[in-house]
C-alpha cells in the first residue's frame, strides 16, 4: 500500500542476526535475564541444563561427559536457528574457554554478530538464597548446591587468552532486574 514503509524499517533494525551468549555461575540470575531478552527481541533462547536433563532422563549415566554433550546439541540448534536467520541467546555458564571459544566460532562460520553477557551475583547471601530459592525443575537433573557454586567458581576461567577480546559485558543481579536487562539490550544493540 502506497505510504507504508518495507518491513524492515518499521521495526528498525531487526534484520541483524545475533548469537548472544550467557555466561556466569549457576544462580546469578542468567536464564531470568536470558527469557526476558529472548522475549523482547522475538529471540530463541537455547538453554544447556534443560538439554542435559534429557539426556540423562533417556539413560545416559551422569559419569558420561553429559555437560559437554548438552554444549554440542545447544551449539547444533542454535547453528540451525541461526542459519534461519533468527536471533539466538544461548543461556549456559561457559566457565571454560573452550567454551567460550565454541560460541566465537560458531558466530564466525554463521557470519553474525556475537555478544556475552556475563551475569555477576556480588553478594554471597543474596546469591545462596537465589540458589536456595530454585526448585526441582527439571527431572534427572540433580539441581545445584552451594558446594557446586563454589566448584564452579574455581573451575571459572578467567576472560583471558582470546576470550578476553571478546565483546562481553558484565551486569551485576545485586541490581534492579530491569536496570540489567536495559544494561544488556542496549550492549546488544551496540
Amino acid at each position: 500500500m502506497q505510504g507504508e514503509q518495507p518491513f524492515d524499517r518499521q521495526f528498525g533494525d531487526l534484520t541483524v542476526t545475533q548469537l548472544v551468549v550467557m555466561a556466569g555461575l549457576p544462580a546469578a540470575g542468567k536464564s531470568t535475564i536470558a527469557e526476558i531478552i529472548g522475549a523482547r527481541l522475538g529471540a530463541t533462547v537455547v538453554s544447556v541444563d534443560p538439554i542435559e536433563s534429557a539426556i540423562l532422563r533417556a539413560g545416559i549415566d551422569a559419569d558420561q561427559p553429559t555437560g559437554l554433550a548438552a554444549y554440542l546439541v545447544a551449539e547444533e540448534i542454535a547453528q540451525k536457528e541461526l542459519d534461519s536467520g533468527r536471533t539466538v541467546i544461548v543461556d549456559a555458564v561457559n566457565a571454560a574457554e573452550a567454551a567460550r571459544l565454541q560460541w566465537r566460532d560458531l558466530a564466525a562460520r554463521a557470519d553474525v554478530r556475537l555478544r556475552v553477557i556475563e551475569v555477576v551475583c556480588s553478594d554471597e547471601a543474596l546469591h545462596r538464597a537465589r540458589l536456595a530459592k530454585r526448585e526441582g525443575r527439571m527431572p534427572h537433573y540433580e539441581e545445584t548446591t552451594w558446594r557446586a557454586v563454589e566448584q564452579s567458581l574455581e573451575g571459572y576461567a578467567p576472560w583471558s587468552g582470546p576470550s578476553s577480546a571478546l565483546p562481553r559485558v558484565t551486569v551485576d543481579s545485586v541490581h534492579p532486574l530491569g536496570s540489567n536487562v536495559e544494561a544488556a539490550l542496549a550492549f546488544i544493540a551496540s
